[in-house]
């Protein structure tokens, strides 16, 4: 039961937060061009008329379309192909008319785009006040049709439309003039702009729209900010939790101060990944960066921040935290403690002044309209629509601008600059080899390692770069530490390993410092008794007292000449030891031919005997025979 209980409570909240959302959106004043179309011919059909534009495409800001209006035979709604190329009678550019429903306004341009046409006007189906026409919330759908859409759409009301299909189709050469001069209104010398953004990185295809905008266009922004040409203002829309779910572990995990700012779920499941309070904290941290930076006279220096924390903190890297963030602060040479005190305590039960500003300045003013679509460019207090490119960003502010008072800058859309000059650019640098990871572009400064003689550094290029791979030793010693005294050189850096560095065998640190180990004192050598050490610069020698010789491999010492006492003893022995092999030998040559004598004895018996033997077994010729016989 408790289970269903939260279901339905997290469903509740869900429910509240999204009709708040609706609520900010339903009342919202769209942005509407008052009379920015003009019917030029037929003459009984001349007037002025409003109409919206598409916030996708590239609206030519400062400049107009003068075309004549094609309405298809066929597939009237441009939710299909056309398969063929549109083509009024009289050459001028094509402006399709097309009529509202079945998919996406951006889908109705592209194939108006394929089929030749210059511009679109979409119709609406109903009486009503007219809307923004937006762009899908994927815009990677369709093979990525958004990025390619460069003709302008424009929405316009149902009676206006239904007196265009009945003029053409009555054969009438209806011909349109889009005038987009006076899209940005332009007071003064300098033009005020404000861009509405997310620090999340985690919400899709628009997300990335907006970084790959504020990368694109950083260069173009900190020089117009810089000659004092233009004033820029970052904002961040928040919204709050209904007052009865303040203290759920919902409102809780997705907002700061007590349920007053709050940003949706990044991953959309409060289960795992970051949280809402945690985009934030980190777009009110961005907020008193531009803030702190404008009192110090650098406001430009927001922008490298925010390609910075893009960069180096990323929320698919899940390095999204403070300590990143602070990191790139102090990499950007900002006041960390003034931007602290700026943030102040996202846990207090108060209103936090900073965030409450960006909450009253979300609500329309003159003829802005309320913001209501992220990303949001603002141009002296009205919203920019069409496609967030550098191109056209930098043409629409420079229609803002008093005629013949615009900067050179808006005649040069190839910009150089160069970022690296100053503090080179935040990036890391090797002062000693003269090797840096700034790059200039016309988007900016980049901070990418580099590869120098064939030689890959890697790293992420503010802090670190680090060579990598076998010849990394060729360039200032592979960044590892190296000296040479009395002609003998030792390095940490080695051929033999690809990366890092470690000190050589008798010293000691990181590799990038080592310092000599005295193994006289650190280490067990030279133990044996009379022994003496003494330490040397990647070394150490053992020796011995007196005259003495050191055996290095059984630590330990011999007398080199011996005493007289040693040598008169070793004679003696030696001579007991010879005379005792002597007699031995003599002994043993007398038993051995004692030996030989008996065995020669012993066997010439056996063959010859002896004149002893025969005398007794042979008779005497003289001596008679007897002859013994009994009687």
């Amino acid at each position: 039961m408790g289970l269903v209980n939260g279901r339905a409570s997290l469903t509740y909240l869900l429910g509240a937060l999204t009709i708040i959302w609706m609520v900010v959106v339903v009342d919202a004043r769209f942005v509407v061009e008052k009379e920015s179309i003009s019917v030029l011919n037929p003459e009984e059909m001349r007037s002025k008329r409003d109409g919206s534009i598409a916030n996708f495409g590239l609206p030519d800001y400062g400049g107009f379309l003068i075309g004549a209006v094609v309405y298809p035979d066929s597939k009237t709604d441009g939710c299909s192909a056309f398969g063929k190329t549109f083509k009024p009678k009289f050459p001028r550019p094509t402006i399709l008319l097309l009529d509202r429903g079945g998919c996406y306004f951006a889908l109705k341009a592209w194939h108006a785009q394929q089929a030749g046409a210059a511009a679109v006007l979409v119709a609406d189906n109903v009486d009503e006040p007219l809307l923004t026409m937006d762009s899908p919330e994927e815009s990677n759908d369709a093979d990525g049709f958004i990025e390619k859409l460069t003709i302008p759409s424009v929405l316009i009301d149902k009676s206006f439309g239904d007196s265009l299909r009945q003029g053409f189709q009555k054969g009438k050469n209806i011909v349109l003039k889009l005038d987009w001069r006076e899209s940005v209104p332009h007071p003064d010398q300098r033009v005020e702009y404000e861009l509405w953004t997310n620090s999340n990185d985690e919400c899709g295809a628009r997300c990335d729209e907006q970084m790959d905008f504020v990368k694109n266009f950083k260069g173009h922004a900190q020089i117009l900010e810089k000659g004092g040409y233009t004033s820029f203002t970052p904002h961040y829309i928040t919204w709050f939790c209904p007052f009865q779910f303040i203290n759920s572990p919902h409102c809780k995990s997705q907002c700061i101060n007590h349920g007053r700012y709050c940003a949706p779920d990044p991953e959309n499941n409060f289960r795992e990944g970051y949280e809402g309070k945690d985009v934030v904290l980190e777009n009110l941290r961005q907020l008193c960066v531009h803030r702190v930076a404008n009192e110090t006279s650098r406001p430009w220096v927001w922008w490298d921040y925010v390609t910075d924390f893009h960069s180096r903190c990323s929320m698919k890297e899940k390095k999204y935290s403070i300590e990143c963030a602070e990191s790139v602060i102090k990499s950007l040479m900002l006041p960390v403690e003034k931007i602290k005190k700026c943030i102040g305590d996202p846990e207090a039960d108060a209103e936090n002044q900073v965030l409450r500003t960006e909450q009253l300045a979300q609500i329309g003013r003159g003829k802005r309209g309320d913001v209501t679509i992220l990303p949001t460019l603002v141009i002296n207090n009205a919203q920019y629509r069409g496609r967030l490119e550098r191109t056209a960003v930098l043409k629409a502010i420079c229609a803002g601008f008093n005629e013949t008072s615009d900067p050179r800058i808006c005649l040069n859309t190839g910009l150089e600059t160069n970022e690296c000059l100053e503090n080179n650019g935040g990036c890391w640098e090797d002062t000693k080899a003269n090797i840096t990871a700034c790059k200039d572009t016309f988007r900016g400064r980049l901070c990418e390692c580099p590869v120098v003689k064939g030689v890959q550094y890697k790293g992420d290029g503010y802090t670190s770069c680090k060579p990598y791979g076998p010849a990394r030793c060729t360039i200032n010693n592979g960044g590892c530490w190296s000296d040479t005294r009395n002609g003998l050189t030792f390095s940490a850096c080695s051929d033999s390993v690809t990366t890092g560095c470690k000190c050589p065998e008798g010293f000691k640190g990181d590799g990038f410092t080592c310092e000599d180990i005295n193994e006289c004192k650190e280490s067990s050598v030279c133990q044996c008794s009379g022994c003496r050490c003494k330490n040397s610069w990647g070394g150490y020698k053992c020796s011995c007292s007196g005259d003495r010789l050191y055996i290095n491999d059984q630590d330990t010492c011999i007398e080199r000449y011996g005493s007289k006492t040693a040598w008169w003893l070793i004679f003696l022995i030696l001579a007991i030891v010879a005379v005792a092999g002597l007699a031995g030998y003599i002994f043993y040559k007398y038993r051995f031919r004692s030996y030989m004598d008996s065995e020669i004895m012993t066997i010439m018996s056996q063959y010859m005997p002896l004149e002893s033997q025969r005398a007794r077994e042979v008779p005497s010729e003289a001596e008679p025979l007897t002859h013994n016989s009994t009687p």
